[in-house]
């Protein structure tokens, strides 16, 4: 028992020692590739980690790369002479939320996934109902579209407590895709 115990002990051993496998070799004339091929670069750009207060706006700007400066109100009218708008949404699109009494200065969310036709998930920064999420960065947010046409004017975001809060009237979404005439006067 003992002989046959040490035995099953040094072929497990024995594989364990063994060097890591090489790749096969490419083909002459080729190259072999490992990664896939057909990859779209993401349309959306990193924002270094921090610990400041930080705004949806500059936070939008940064991430999307669409390049509005004022209020967050103020975006979906500034994007009609520069950028693409429509109320569908895109990932690295911008979602323009409307001014509310609440929300005196609207607010703008990065879209990062589109799950379906009434659910997507958004990042964005300052958004939340205290000092503890106030100011930060949410990534992969929750939002619905609860508008009665499907066309994302009235929109729910998933709060920090796991649960969907109050609707938010939004303008739509604002595209990194510059408007033609914009674009060829910039040239």
């Amino acid at each position: 028992m003992r002989v046959i115990a040490t035995l099953f002990l040094v072929f497990i051993l024995a594989g364990c020692a063994a060097g890591p496998k090489t790749p096969p070799a490419a083909p002459s004339g080729g190259s072999v590739a490992y990664a896939p091929q057909n990859l779209a670069p993401s349309p959306l750009r990193p924002y270094p980690e921090t610990d400041a207060f930080l705004q949806c706006v500059p936070f939008a700007r940064a991430v999307s790369g669409i390049q509005i400066y004022g209020d967050a109100g103020t975006w979906w009218d500034k994007a009609a002479r520069d950028y693409a708008r429509g109320n569908r949404p895109q990932i690295g699109a911008v979602l323009s939320l409307r001014p509310t009494q609440r929300m005196r200065l609207g607010h703008v969310a990065v879209v990062v996934a589109v799950q379906d036709s009434r659910r997507i998930l958004v990042s964005h920064a300052n958004w939340g109902g205290d000092s503890s999420t106030r100011g930060k960065i949410h990534s992969r947010q929750p939002v619905v579209d609860v508008s009665p046409n499907n066309d994302w004017s009235e929109v729910r975001l998933m709060n920090t407590l796991g649960t969907f809060g109050s609707v938010y009237p939004a303008h739509g979404f604002i595209y990194q895709q510059r408007n033609v005439a914009s674009a060829a006067s910039a040239s």
